[in-house]
């Protein structure tokens, strides 16, 4: 018995319907998720990019720094950022945190030697203990107008900007602390080697197409970055063969140029998705149907003994119930020979007690609804396995308890 499949195991048909509206709605959420990704990546393209003329864009402040007789030269490897430059260069780092650990490192020693300005827009936790050693990072702030609230001429000249994003703390000598948010500073510059210096800017907004024309943005971005004639933009880039070299492993376990999935998921989809799940595991639980005994009430109504018995023999069949079917056939017909044959009620259903009392009442016969069929199979024996066999065994337990009565 312990091989055959019970009859109460759900069929294919039933199992898509159960599941297919989660399985929608799954769907939904999929096709919504990635529009949404598309329509977010549209707004981004070209994000810190001089060349690009989209929101967030930066060819604004290049064209600006043209009309300066500033050169603007866009690079994507760290070899092309080292090679050009120099004391009369500005490198500016789109994404500093993006580098790994031996690009951060070379990077590092281009910026004690070339004697220029180096701006790390953004740079995180990840990137300042190579980068801008001595320092560190607190909780990152909105992005709001700020005032300088420092020494520093090109942020007195500015006046306030949009600027937050990461805040900075360390108690390194000779630098400027600006554009403080609850006490940090969001703009930090470091005096380095061979007349050099390092600004790190905490958010790049003062850098964008869009927010170039507001307040004091285009007199800082275009002091910070048109402080020498040439300006070096590195765009870090995946594809850089320096991101493979030096074994290229990262503190946080992932290997050279590799970034988590989790991180190119926006915050506001992964706490979305949790809900979701909440709100899925709440539905099913509400849902949910526990199978257990029969609760038995009164009826508002006197319902037909043939009535109850097709509508019970509806919902079995809904089912595929035939084990619960035979069960309660058989349990039935145990119940009523049982008194016949002067077994207690108490040992109706066992079957040592029962078939003896069936098989020495039958003795007699010549040819019974016994005669060819195992009567403990019949009365004990295991679920049929098709609606012909069920049928079969209904009417073979009739015959037997006509027999009994008979004989």
């Amino acid at each position: 018995m312990t091989g055959t499949p019970t009859s109460l195991a759900l069929t294919p048909r039933q199992v898509w319907k159960r599941a297919r509206g989660l399985l929608i709605a799954l769907a939904i959420l999929i096709v919504a998720g990635i529009l949404m990704a598309l329509l977010r990546s549209g707004e981004q393209h070209g994000r810190l990019d001089p060349r690009s003329a989209d929101r967030y864009g930066s060819r604004a402040v290049a064209e600006l720094l043209k009309g300066q007789g500033v050169t603007t030269r866009v690079v994507t490897t760290l070899d092309e950022a080292v090679a050009a430059t120099g004391p009369d260069s500005t490198l500016l780092v789109a994404a500093p945190d993006l580098l790994t650990d031996h690009q951060q490192k070379t990077l590092r020693a281009s910026m004690d030697t070339s004697g220029g300005r180096t701006i790390l827009v953004s740079a995180g936790p990840a990137s300042l203990e190579t980068l801008a050693p001595g320092v560190s990072t607190e909780t990152p702030a909105e992005t709001e107008a700020l005032t300088p609230q420092c020494s520093f001429p090109a942020a007195e000249h500015a006046g306030d900007a949009d600027m937050g994003g990461e805040r900075y703390v360390t108690a390194l000598p000779g630098t400027d602390a600006c554009y403080r948010s609850d006490g940090l500073p969001t703009l930090l510059r470091i005096e380095g080697r061979a007349e050099g210096d390092t600004v790190l800017l905490g958010a790049p907004d003062i850098l964008y197409n869009d927010r170039l024309d507001k307040r004091g943005n285009a007199s800082l971005a275009l002091q910070l970055l048109g402080s020498r004639t040439h300006l070096v933009w590195y765009l870090p880039s995946l594809s850089d063969p320096s991101a493979t070299e030096g074994g290229g492993d990262r503190e946080d376990g992932r290997g050279a140029g590799e970034t988590s999935f989790l991180s190119l998921i926006p915050s506001g989809w992964l706490w979305g998705t949790l809900q979701l799940a909440l709100a899925a595991v709440l539905a099913a639980i509400w849902r949910a149907r526990r199978l257990g005994p029969l609760v038995t009430e009164r009826l508002p109504v006197a319902i037909r003994a043939s009535e109850s018995t097709e509508g019970r023999a509806r919902l079995y069949r809904k089912a595929n119930a035939r084990d619960r079917a035979a069960t309660v056939l058989r349990t039935a017909t145990r119940t009523r020979l049982a008194p016949l044959l002067g077994v207690p009620p108490t040992e109706a259903h066992a079957p040592d007690s029962l078939l003896p009392a069936v098989s020495a009442r039958l003795s007699g016969a010549d040819q019974g609804a016994a005669g060819e069929t195992d009567l403990r199979t019949l009365l004990f024996g295991p679920a049929p396995t098709d609606d012909t066999a069920l049928i079969l065994l209904a009417d073979q337990l009739d015959a037997l308890e006509r027999e009994v009565r008979t004989s």
